[in-house]
C-alpha cells in the first residue's frame, strides 16, 4: 500500500469539494481548481475528509495512487493558502521589471526578454527578487522554471537567475599557463 496514498486529506472550513463522476472540483477563498481522476482510482468524500483508494495492486493503480492523493492535497492547499516561488536575479547590470502583465528581463543578452504572465499566475518584482504566486502548484513551478531558463546561473561567476536559497557551486577558472 502506498504510504502517501493512504493518508486522508483534511478539508478546511470554507473549502467546497464536489465530485462529479471522475471530475473533482475544489473551490475555496482563493479560487477554483478542477482535476480529472483516473478511472482506476476511487475518491471518497466525507464531511471534512477526502480519501483516495485503489481497487487492486496492479502496476498502473499503484503508480497513480500516491500521485492522485498528492494532486488533490495540492488543490486543497492551493485554494486556501496558495503557492509561491521566489527567484533572484544576480549579476552586475542584470535587472527585472514588471510592465503591466509583462515581465521584462535584462540579463546580459543582446535584447530584453519579454515574458507574458500566464493565466492563473501573478508575477511581482521587488528589486532583484521575482515572486511567482498562484493557486496551481504545477503552474507556479513551471512558470518559475521557465523564467529561470532564460539565464541559468553561471558556474564560473554565479551570475544569472536562480531560486532564492539555491546554492550554485562555482568552478575554478583556468589557471594561467607559465
Amino acid at each position: 500500500m502506498s504510504r502517501i496514498g493512504k493518508q486522508p486529506i483534511t478539508v478546511p472550513k470554507g473549502v467546497n469539494v464536489k465530485l462529479d463522476g471522475s471530475l473533482l472540483q475544489v473551490e475555496g477563498p482563493k479560487g477554483r481548481l478542477t482535476h480529472t481522476i483516473p478511472s482506476c482510482i476511487h475518491v471518497e468524500q466525507g464531511p471534512d475528509v477526502i480519501s483516495v483508494t485503489r481497487p487492486t495492486d496492479g502496476r498502473q493503480e499503484r503508480s497513480l495512487h500516491g500521485l492522485t492523493r498528492t494532486l488533490v492535497a495540492n488543490m486543497v492547499e492551493g485554494v486556501t493558502q496558495g503557492f509561491k516561488r521566489e527567484l533572484e536575479v544576480v549579476g552586475v547590470g542584470y535587472k527585472a521589471e514588471k510592465a503591466g502583465k509583462t515581465l521584462k528581463l535584462s540579463v546580459g543578452l543582446s535584447h530584453v526578454i519579454n515574458f507574458d504572465e500566464p493565466e492563473g499566475v501573478q508575477i511581482q518584482v521587488d528589486k532583484q527578487i521575482i515572486r511567482v504566486e498562484g493557486i496551481d502548484k504545477c503552474l507556479v513551478g513551471q512558470t518559475a522554471s521557465k523564467i529561470r531558463m532564460f539565464k541559468k546561473p553561471d558556474v564560473y561567476k554565479g551570475k544569472g537567475i536562480r531560486y532564492v536559497g539555491e546554492v550554485v557551486r562555482k568552478k575554478v577558472g583556468k589557471a594561467g599557463a607559465k
